[in-house]
């Protein structure tokens, strides 16, 4: 992995001794300070992001779990299928639909078991369980292992680069709580597997083998190489076993794919002066086609945006995601530069959202207050029909992670102006996301100790919602074959957890 030491900040952003960055050309915009996310937030954190740290959030992972074995297909354990979305209307709504374990999502809900493991491990007193939690942490172990074994047989798949996605989030935790080497061995050989996609003459690694959609019929492995957005965040798992391997090879790829894709996915929009930041901003393409022969780009597309030219708010989400992780292991100025100036331009179409997408509810006392102008629409671009704001809830908490682990690599390289910036708008997203998008069907756990059982039961008799979220949107793109929207969806749960325990890593809750 590279280590050199050419961090540091976009041109002219490096906060001066006056703590004020540098002025911006005339040509360049000012735009900071519009909207509430330039409003530095001073309350304690846990007053109005509580709700990250209930038993409400045990008591759904757990739930799900239970539930999720006694509906599997046979064999029932291990599972045969994983949890992906919770409709909010229809017949099923309410309780999750299970995905084949195949599916990309299928290490999202495993991953929520091991991230509520590590609160329940580490920072006991944020689960709201008071003394229950030993009894808890004994549950969830037994049932983490039954979903996360399956997760082992996905580790040497070939057929797709979504192997950080599928295996990190309960084999990786396994390795760092447990010490399982059986968890860090299938995490290295998942490694492996992802780098025989990477192809030196595009310098990138293949996304999908296939893009099937309404007029679009792209199939061929010799032909077309098809690199999305959303491979950024696999990278992380090319470095990480790199360094438990010290093969050079799995970083190196990763730091050239990371390159290309700067050349090819980041579209330029504008030069900005923004709060401390002074560069470029990006928005994103979704999916790109390279000759595999030539490496030249035949073509640019979206799989799940509005069109090919418009900005996909979780891909934008996942690229902001994959530049910080990026940053954060190799030090590289380009990458710091990429991700924030992804995060800007996420920002500023939040910021510049037409008004409907601002809620507005009362108080007992009787005053008002608008909530959802931070959770994303779920493309910047598409047409917003009126009073009708199609979000993505996913979307805006991936943001939000990425915003918070580039605001503390910036920080520990002297950057306390634009990591503050950074700090500041993931916590209005995520306070904003639990104003608007918090399932309200909330569920608690009575256990019995003597057993290390638990029963899980309804708030309100009658009201269930499975996933913690709602207002995601998985795909809304009108030529696709597989479109659903308005749900909860796991990894937006898996996200929003993981945001709280990257608070709880920083003291800050």
């Amino acid at each position: 992995m590279d280590t050199s030491s050419d961090e540091g900040l976009a041109p002219n952003s490096r906060d001066s001794d006056n703590g004020h960055p540098l002025s911006s050309a005339d040509s360049e915009i000012s735009l900071s300070g519009s909207t509430g996310i330039g409003v530095k937030i001073r309350e304690p954190l846990n007053d109005y992001l509580g709700e990250l740290f209930t038993e409400n959030v045990t008591a759904k992972i757990l739930r799900t779990a239970l539930e999720g074995l006694t509906d599997n297909e046979a064999p029932k354990n291990p599972p045969m299928a994983y949890p992906e979305f919770v409709p909010q209307a229809g017949p099923k709504a309410g309780k999750y639909v299970l995905r084949e374990s195949s599916f990309w999502t299928c290490g999202f809900f495993p991953g929520c078991i091991y991230s509520v493991l590590e609160r329940l491990t580490k920072y006991p007193q944020a689960s709201g369980l008071g003394e229950n939690v030993s009894t808890a942490r004994h549950i969830l172990e037994e049932l983490g292992l039954t979903w996360s074994q399956p997760i082992h047989s996905m580790a040497a798949r070939t057929d797709t680069h979504d192997m950080a996605f599928m295996v990190q989030p309960s084999l990786r935790a396994r390795w760092e709580l447990f010490h399982d080497r059986e968890a860090l061995e299938s995490v290295k050989t998942a490694a492996k597997s992802l780098h025989s996609r990477y192809n030196t003459r595009v310098g990138a690694i293949r996304s999908w083998d296939a893009l099937t959609q309404r007029g679009i019929d792209i199939t061929s492995k010799t032909e077309d190489f098809l690199v999305i957005i959303d491979s950024m965040c696999n990278l992380d798992l090319l470095y990480y076993a790199a360094a438990h391997t010290g093969q050079a090879a799995l970083a190196d790829a990763a730091t050239t794919h990371a390159s290309t894709l700067i050349g090819t996915h980041l579209r330029p929009e504008r030069k900005a002066f923004r709060d401390g930041y002074d560069g470029m901003l990006y928005s994103t393409f979704h999916v790109v086609n390279f000759s595999p022969v030539t490496g030249e780009v035949k073509e640019k597309r979206t799989g799940q945006g509005y069109n090919a030219d418009s900005t996909w708010a979780r891909g934008q989400a996942w690229g902001i995601l994959g530049y910080a992780q990026t940053f954060r292991w190799t030090g590289k100025k380009q990458f710091m530069e990429a991700a924030c100036g992804l995060a800007e331009y996420f920002i500023l179409r939040m910021e510049t959202s037409p008004s409907c997408v601002d809620v507005e509810y009362g108080h007992a006392d009787g005053t008002t207050h608008k909530k959802g102008r931070y959770v994303p629409l779920w493309d910047f671009d598409a047409p917003v029909e009126e009073n009708h704001a199609l979000r993505d809830s996913s979307a805006g908490v991936i943001a939000a992670n990425g915003m918070l682990l580039l605001s503390q690599t910036l920080r520990a390289r002297g950057s306390h102006r634009l990591s503050g910036r950074y700090l500041d708008a993931a916590l209005a997203i995520i306070r904003d996301t639990i104003d608007l998008s918090l399932s309200q069907e909330k569920a608690r756990v009575s256990f019995r100790q003597e057993e290390a059982r638990c029963e899980i039961e309804d708030v309100q008799s009658g009201l269930t919602f499975d996933s913690l979220l709602k207002d995601a949107t998985a795909n809304a793109n009108a030529n696709d074959h597989d479109r659903y929207w308005n749900h909860g969806l796991i990894y937006a749960d898996y996200y929003l957890i993981e945001f709280g325990n990257q608070l709880l890593r920083m003291g800050l809750c």
